[in-house]
């Protein structure tokens, strides 16, 4: 009962803090999963949000889901999941009754302004550590020069630029292994013909002895 009462007020306690969507939640989600309960490692985090992306719903709480139900199986999805998005329905219901009141108020854009430029700041962030972590050789780099292209000049639909971005992957590293399992004619009569030496070594040891 205890691992099920920490799982959920994890992550109400992180819900409490959710601002800007799901990338700006990456370092909250690193310091709480990662480094404090170490419950996940970065490139899990990492391979979630992939997952996160390509699935229906808001990403941090497919991240929650998935973390969830890792840990406690579909009750631990479910708990992380409702302690998630408690505190967002709990806030947004309270605007909901409070905004017409307020949202003209000088103080309040303000406020809002500052909040826009820490969420662009948070998303930053999670946008180098993602890149640092995902991009580490040339085909990487091409496909994620390729993604930002097709998003930002041609205004592809993001679930076509993931979709291509999947396969191109899947491909690559499809390619990788299967060049790995082929061992070159050379090599492979390299290795017969020092077996078929060694293996005369020893059979003249032992006739001589």
């Amino acid at each position: 009962m205890k691992a099920y009462l920490d799982l959920i007020w994890t992550f109400f306690k992180m819900g409490c803090v959710t601002f800007g969507g799901g990338y700006s939640m990456l370092p909250v989600i690193e310091r709480e999963l990662v480094k404090k309960k170490k419950w996940a490692s970065m490139e899990e985090i990492m391979d979630y949000f992939a997952l996160g992306q390509v699935t229906p719903g808001v990403i941090a709480v497919n991240v929650s889901t998935f973390i969830g139900y890792r840990r406690k199986g579909i009750p631990g999805g479910i708990l992380t999941t409702l302690g998630f998005v408690l505190p967002s329905l709990i806030i947004i219901i309270l605007i909901a009754a409070f905004l017409n009141n307020f949202a003209g108020l000088p103080l309040v854009q303000r406020a809002f302004g500052g909040i826009r430029i820490a969420v662009g700041a948070l998303i930053l962030e999670a946008v180098v550590k993602l890149f640092k972590g995902s991009v580490r050789d040339v085909k990487a780099v091409l496909i994620s020069i390729a993604a930002f292209g097709l998003s930002a000049f041609f205004k592809t639909s993001p679930v076509f630029i993931v979709v291509a971005a999947g396969l191109a992957g899947f491909f690559f590293a499809g390619g990788k292994k299967l060049r790995q399992g082929r061992a070159p004619p050379e090599a492979a009569g390299g290795s017969m013909a020092s077996k078929s030496g060694s293996a005369g070594e020893h059979g003249s040891g032992g006739t001589g002895s």
